[in-house]
């Protein structure tokens, strides 16, 4: 299993918002993507600005080039993102998962 993580930081005033389109867009997006396995959102409050990270769990690297296009390892960005996020970074991490 593989584990996609994206990071990206919004405004404290605006993350409600964000974590709304979160579940009502992203998430749904994520899970209706054949070989997803599960999505979590995670925040993180750090002054006037909260952390989000998206936490995606995939069968392989091709289920993931489903949802995010041909380089797995660029960001996917919803057109409302540029509206909340501090900047948009440009790449995500991928580990592989070993459960004992």
């Amino acid at each position: 299993m593989i584990v996609r993580n994206w990071h990206g930081r919004v405004p404290l005033s605006k993350s409600e918002r964000y974590l709304a389109l979160m579940r009502e867009v992203a998430l749904p997006d994520y899970k209706a993507t054949p070989g997803n396995l599960g999505a979590w959102c995670l925040t993180r409050p750090e002054g006037d600005v909260v952390h989000f990270e998206m936490l995606t769990f995939w069968i392989d690297l091709a289920a993931i080039r489903g949802f995010a296009g041909p380089d797995p390892d660029r960001a996917k960005y919803y057109d409302f993102d540029a509206e909340f996020l501090l900047e948009l970074e440009p790449f995500v991490r991928h580990y592989e998962a070993v459960s004992a």
